[in-house]
This record gives structure tokens, C-alpha cells and sequence, in this order.
């Protein structure tokens, strides 16, 4: 689909639920979130599925969307979401419209407007929104702003692009907050999140002459620093601020003792297909995956697994 086709599918449709992923960033929670409040402009009950994952920074943005028990949808919508396994907890059930900015979308979607040049879905639904209503709202500019200024990393990652900073211009001329996203987002963080990076950064491990960068995250480290799932926020970025590094892995695990990955590189390494090797996949500089093991023995395992895709 193109925008305008996107935008007339879902004028066509009602009684709709907007689906995010699992672990939920500011780009699938406020994309999702702005798309719903454009719908709902446009008369229709549209909610968004209640993620167990959405942070304590984030849920006060998507609270007034949440989808009250026993929402009965006729139409499914996930945004952001690159496969079916990225799914939230609790989905069920086909999806109708699939709107995404991953190359690596597996097209599970009965429509899809995919765009794999785009920095984040934000700028996608930016588009869609100004086809549906011919407008944007300062509300729904400042969830987009939410959704551009996360995905890339407040504009540091190398997915910015012109674009990127012309949709963000857009969006703070529309009146998104600035100020209070770059606080809220970027500026601040609770002492736990201090300590825990702290432990992160001592317990990194350098490969290949520095090149290569592992930071493990346990149990144990997110037990003694205080953290929960709200101090989380792009753990994966810190490895790649060593010097000299240019690719970094981040191996956080989970409760279940098993190990949820995050792997970033620099142009012309690839994270997603490092990533695909263990069943992930994502973008070509960001991608991630799930292995089921220890974060120790995951280490093993992908640095074989690099020594074989990278030369």
C-alpha cells in the first residue's frame, strides 16, 4: 500500500485494536498510540492492546487508549511490529493492516504499508495521519515525536537522515513538546538505572581488539542495583559508546534464565543477519533475538556465530 491507500483501508474499518511489540520502545508505543487518537478523530472506536510491557515513563502517553476488557475488535492493526513472534503477550488472531519500517518484515499481514527506508514508524504514521484527517494534533505530534526521537536514539544513531530531521521539524512545528519528551526520554534517570550502568559498564567484555563489545546484563546485576523493566530504556546503546567498537552486543537475561539479545553495528556489518542465525532479525544496524540459554553461553555462541559472518 501507499499512504493514501493505507488511509482509505482504514476509513473503511471500525472497531479497531492497534497492536504493539513485546518489550515496547517509543516508536511502537507512540506510533501506535497517535494512530489511534487520528481514527478515533475520525469517529471510530479504535484501542490499543494493553502491552504488560509499556514502561512507567510511557504509560501515561498510551493510558487513554488502552482497550477496556472484553474489547470485542473487527479489525487487527499492529504497527512496528516485524514478525509474528514479536507479538505483545495476550495477541491472538490475524492481522488486517501491518504498518512497519522493518526490511526484514515477514509480510504476515492481509495489507501492509512497509517502508524500510524510514527511521521509525513514527514517520510513517505521520504520513497516514495527514492522508486520514488532513491534520495532526499537538497530542498526537508529540507522540510522533516520541515515536522518531527514540528510534533514533534522539538523532545520534546512523538511521538519521534528512528525512528523519524534516518529519521532526514537522512534528515540533505541529507543537510536539520537545522539552518535556527530551526530559522525560533522554535527560533523566532514576538512581537504580545509574547503578545498574554502572555494573554494565565494569563487566563489559572486548573482542578483536576492542572492534566487538558484550555487555551482559543478570539477574543478579538488576536484583542488587534496584532496577525494573522502566529502567531498560536503550541498555543496548551503551556497549557501543567504547571507543573504537563497531559492533556491539547486549545480553540481558530473563527471569527464565534464558537470554534476550540486542545487537548494533556500524554500515556494512549486519546485525539482522547475525541476529537471523538465532532465529531474530530487524534492521541491518539494529536487530535482535531470544536464545535459550545462559547470557555466558549466548556470549559463546554469537561471538562463533561473528567470527563466521564477519570478517
Amino acid at each position: 500500500m501507499n499512504y493514501r491507500e493505507c488511509a482509505k483501508f482504514l476509513r473503511e474499518q471500525d472497531h479497531i485494536l492497534i497492536v504493539t511489540h513485546r518489550d515496547p520502545d517509543g516508536d511502537t508505543a507512540g506510533s501506535a498510540a497517535a494512530l489511534c487518537s487520528a481514527l478515533r478523530r475520525l469517529g471510530k472506536e479504535a484501542w490499543l492492546l494493553r502491552n504488560p510491557g509499556f514502561t512507567r515513563k510511557m504509560l501515561p502517553y498510551v493510558e487513554p487508549y488502552l482497550a477496556p476488557e472484553g474489547f470485542e475488535p473487527a479489525c487487527r492493526v499492529s504497527v512496528d511490529v516485524a514478525t509474528e513472534r514479536m507479538f505483545s503477550a495476550g495477541f491472538s488472531g490475524t492481522v488486517q493492516l501491518c504498518i512497519d519500517h522493518h526490511d526484514t518484515n515477514s509480510h504476515y499481514g492481509e495489507q501492509e504499508l512497509v517502508r524500510g527506508e524510514k527511521s521509525s514508524c513514527g514517520e510513517i504514521v505521520l504520513e497516514v495521519i495527514k492522508c486520514l484527517c488532513g491534520n495532526v494534533t499537538e497530542e498526537e505530534a508529540t507522540l510522533l515525536y516520541i515515536a522518531v526521537t527514540t528510534d533514533t536514539g534522539c538523532f545520534q544513531y546512523s538511521n538519521t537522515s534528512c528525512r528523519t530531521l524534516a518529519a521532526a521539524s514537522e512534528l515540533l512545528r505541529l507543537g510536539a513538546r520537545q522539552h518535556e519528551v527530551s526530559q522525560t526520554f533522554f535527560r533523566k534517570v532514576s538512581l537504580a538505572r545509574l547503578q545498574l550502568e554502572g555494573m554494565i559498564y565494569s563487566g563489559m567484555s572486548f573482542h578483536r581488539g576492542g572492534k566487538i563489545v558484550v555487555a551482559i546484563i543478570t539477574q543478579d546485576m538488576i536484583r542488587r542495583s534496584g532496577a525494573t523493566k522502566d529502567d531498560f530504556d536503550d541498555l543496548a546503546s551503551l556497549a557501543g559508546r567504547a571507543e573504537g567498537s563497531v559492533l556491539n552486543v547486549t545480553i540481558r537475561e530473563q527471569e527464565d534464565g534464558s537470554s534476550r539479545v540486542s545487537v548494533r553495528s556500524n554500515p556494512g556489518i549486519s546485525s539482522s543477519d547475525i541476529c537471523a542465525a538465532f532465529g531474530g532479525g530487524g534492521h541491518d544496524m539494529a536487530a535482535g533475538c531470544n536464545i535459550a540459554c545462559p547470557p555466558e553461553k549466548a556470549r559463546a555462541m554469537l561471538l562463533d556465530v561473528i567470527n563466521e559472518l564477519v570478517p
